[in-house]
């Protein structure tokens, strides 16, 4: 596939900003994890502002529109979700990955299966998502965008979330490489890295960290979770969809190969 106009930086210098917003315009995404939460948060905003998104997730029935049931843990699963979007939308202008899921437990107890799969969803599926998109990504008008919903402990670490953690730092390298790689085809990748968010994979979090601790619930929320937080609440999903559209617009450009705290002051400490 050829590449994009877009691999010297040439909307700005061949027409502007204008003309490579009106490349962004109508884009044909794909979100993963789009079932709840963020993914949910993010695939909404984006189809108001009329892109076409394919919703991608294990159990994607709440979503409507454009979906896929796949298992992200698989190759298969990756190859199915990149390959429905090109014959349904017949190119590839975004990949937004944000499956995941989360086990807390000591090292010493910590189920090999279950750190398998974080790094399986967390780390693996955002690499064969970028394998397998990578020529139409090049392809797409305005150049491609690859964000991966990261985390606060992409860039910090808290006890009992080796998994999560380890596949978190690990998925900030890969988005660098892509960056590098991809910065001669348009491709452009950044990892979004924020606090605790609302959503179900929290609250479960919130009921396990209770377990882990001896605590509970709203001792865990005011002790664990927001005690290294300068501001003490929860971030919406809505706030980061928005910051999401912003790092696909011609702006989010230039965060290409950044790891962008949305952290609430978590990591300023």
């Amino acid at each position: 596939m050829t590449g994009s106009t877009e691999m010297t930086g040439g909307a700005e210098a061949s027409g502007g900003v204008e003309s490579s917003e009106r490349a962004e315009e109508g884009r044909c995404v794909i979100v993963t994890g789009a079932g709840s939460g963020i993914g949910l948060a993010v695939t909404e905003r984006l189809r108001r502002r009329g892109d076409r998104v394919l919703a991608v997730d294990l159990h994607p029935e709440a979503v409507g529109g454009e979906t896929l049931a796949a298992d992200l843990t698989t190759r298969a699963g990756n190859r199915a979700a990149v390959d429905t979007a090109l014959e349904r939308f017949g190119r590839i202008d975004a990949v937004v990955a944000g499956a995941g899921f989360q086990h807390v437990e000591s090292i010493r107890d910590f189920d090999p299966d279950a750190w398998d799969g974080l790094l399986g969803i967390l780390l693996t599926s955002p690499f064969l998502l970028a394998k397998y998109a990578w020529e139409a990504l090049e392809a797409a008008p305005g150049g491609g965008r690859f964000v991966v919903i990261a985390s606060a402990h992409s860039l910090t670490a808290s006890p009992f979330k080796s998994g999560y953690v380890s596949a978190k730092h690990g998925v900030v390298g890969l988005v660098r490489t892509i960056a590098l790689e991809g910065a001669d085809v348009g491709i452009c990748a950044t990892a979004l890295c924020p606090a605790y968010v609302r959503t179900p994979l929290v609250e479960k979090q919130i009921d396990d960290q209770a377990r882990t601790h001896g605590m509970s619930a709203d001792e865990v929320v005011a002790k664990v979770m927001l005690e290294r937080q300068a501001v003490k609440r929860l971030i919406e999903p809505a706030e980061v969809a928005a910051a999401v559209e912003f790092l696909l617009t011609p702006a989010g450009r230039a965060f290409t190969g950044a790891a962008l705290p949305m952290d609430q002051g978590w990591t300023a400490q």
